[in-house]
């Protein structure tokens, strides 16, 4: 490799290491946190109660949720219809916590129905050290007739749609927004970008290109968002290796792969609908905290999942490591992904025909069963793990869906 651009990599790596900060190496003690970040309520297009929902990822060992409607916060006074409720919604509300509970009007034959906000059901719902429940928004900006969806984590005040004369000029106004509400506010907060394949909205340069985001939807779990791509656009999984290699290549931030439900329907389950429980992410922190699990995130000590579970990650200066906690009678195929330096095939020092020249997203390394080791050949630009199962989902996005979980790229 030329001097030149060997230098040119060479701190590009040292400053994306620092600038986004790498999984630290544990003792395997630290426990996992589960968790969900994209969800909907009656507060916006969702079907059921907000305290029915939360209850629900309670119920099923769910450690923290964020209900994430579009463009609003659960605060102030609004009310439902009943007619315009699911079947039995009111009734199994009214069940489970009670009259006392339930605020009911009957208006001119109609009955209504008072949404709690957040400030009345975090009491009766979250547990310290147990179960959090994070305020969080769906920002809903559109450029002509796509939707560009940007979920806000933790904020404080309710942030309003940016325009903008193009999809990532929206994506960045909304972007800035919520970095805007952090830096004023000081409270820890992130944006992360939802289904860039909804409506094929959001291309791969656009992400590569967007500043001060470093989350995006690996995996969401309706089906209409085209996570896996088609014959002539590329999927969300391919999708983050392109990032990857541009940010890293110009000194820029690294991206990070949620695992999200975007759930919608809460009565009954097809895959047609957007149910619960389909996609998450594991957070590994010592604190059930908010600011513990962003600060967690943050440094990339988590990983995605559709049903496979990890029991641990270790990445040292050598080698990115697996542990399964792996399920009797499944199979477990894991899969080193990577993008190796650009390789001089000259002497030239034409650094953007070098970068190029390179293959993005290659397979570095592949091991079959409950444990896998990658050990760095020192030109890697990055490496993740994606580990596939043998078990179809229960009520997947699609049919014949496999579980699957993504580590975070880590930069050797």
């Amino acid at each position: 490799m030329p001097h030149g651009i060997q230098q040119r990599v060479t701190a590009v790596l040292l400053l994306a290491f620092f600038v986004s900060g790498c999984a630290r190496p544990h003792d395997g003690e630290v426990p996992w946190r589960k968790g969900n970040l994209h969800t909907h309520s009656l507060w916006s297009d969702g079907d059921d109660f907000p305290e029915m929902i939360v209850d629900w990822y309670k119920t099923n060992g769910y450690d923290f949720i964020a209900l994430s409607d579009h463009n609003t916060l659960a605060e102030g006074e609004q009310w439902v219809s009943a007619r315009d409720l699911q079947q039995g919604a009111l009734a199994e509300y009214l069940d489970r916590f009670g009259s006392e509970w339930v605020n009911l009007s009957v208006q001119e034959g109609d009955t209504l129905v008072r949404l709690k906000t957040l400030a009345e059901y975090r009491p009766l719902l979250e547990e310290e050290g147990q179960y959090v429940i994070i305020q969080s928004e769906e920002i809903n900006g559109r450029f002509e007739s796509k939707h560009i969806g940007i979920n806000a984590t933790n904020l404080m005040e309710v942030i309003a749609p940016q325009a903008g004369n193009s999809v990532l000029d929206v994506m960045q106004r909304n972007v800035d927004a919520v970095l805007e509400q952090r830096q004023k506010t000081g409270r820890p907060m992130f944006p992360h970008i939802n289904h860039p394949n909804y409506q094929w909205a959001v291309t791969a340069a656009d992400l590569a290109a967007l500043e001060g985001d470093r989350f995006f939807e690996v995996y969401n779990g309706h089906p209409d968002v085209h996570n896996e791509g088609d014959s002539t656009r590329i999927g969300t999984d391919r999708m983050w290796d392109v990032v990857l290699a541009e940010r890293l290549l110009h000194g820029r931030e690294i991206m990070y792969g949620l695992a999200v439900d975007d759930a919608h329907h809460y009565h009954g389950q097809a895959s047609r609908l957007v149910n619960p429980g389909r996609g998450w992410i594991q957070v590994r922190s010592e604190s059930l905290e908010t600011d513990s699990l962003i600060a967690a995130m943050e440094r990339g000590d988590f990983y995605a999942s559709t049903g496979v579970k990890i029991a641990d990650i270790k990445f040292t200066r050598d080698a990115l490591s697996i542990t399964l906690d792996a399920e009797p009678g499944v199979s477990y195929t894991t899969e080193f992904v990577g993008t190796r330096m650009p390789r001089a095939e000259s002497d030239s020092d034409d650094y953007d025909a070098q970068q190029r020249s390179i293959q993005v997203g290659v397979l570095l390394d592949k091991a079959e069963g409950s444990s896998a080791s990658y050990t760095f050949t020192g030109d890697e630009l990055y490496v993740r793990a994606r580990v596939v199962s043998d078990k179809t989902k229960e009520n997947g996005q699609r049919d014949g869906e496999l579980e699957v979980a993504w580590t975070q790229p880590v930069l050797p």
